[in-house]
């Protein structure tokens, strides 16, 4: 048996056990000391008899936030400003300020994926900043802000 055939079948017999791709990645580089970037793996997978519905039973629903970490609108610090000018590549960006002082440039790009840019000398912006910037976001985008 070639190395490869070996590799496939761990692959799928992991994902059909319900792994991840993610997972799946992680176990061939524990197990088998075989590292796959994450797009080789998924395109190995492609070619492979895989319940791909067990991969939709497994993930998980998103938890939902809890009431108490939930800001209110009137007590949020973070600010998001949307530009009137996009930067190149975009579909649309803006300027974030978070409410533990890091800055940020956020853009959309064409496939509706968003990104950051920190600002030199910026310090990185914690969870919960990101938490309330996407709920401003949502807002400004939205209508509401």
């Amino acid at each position: 048996m070639n190395p490869n055939e070996e590799r496939d079948r761990f692959i799928a017999r992991k994902l059909n056990e319900g792994c991840s791709l993610a997972e799946v990645q992680k176990l061939l580089a524990e197990e088998l000391g075989i590292n796959m970037t994450y797009l080789d793996l998924r395109l190995a997978a492609a070619d492979l008899q895989v319940d791909w519905k067990k991969q939709d039973a497994a993930k998980p629903t998103q938890p939902a936030i809890e009431p108490e970490q939930a800001l209110p609108v009137s007590e949020s610090r973070t600010r998001v400003t949307v530009s009137r000018l996009v930067r190149p590549g975009a579909a649309m960006s803006g300027e974030v300020t978070f409410a533990s002082g890091a800055e940020a440039e956020w853009f959309v790009d064409s496939y509706g994926r968003l990104g950051l840019n920190p600002k030199p000398e910026s310090s990185r912006p914690t969870e919960a900043d990101l938490r309330e910037f996407q709920v401003e976001l949502q807002k400004k985008l939205g209508g509401q802000g």
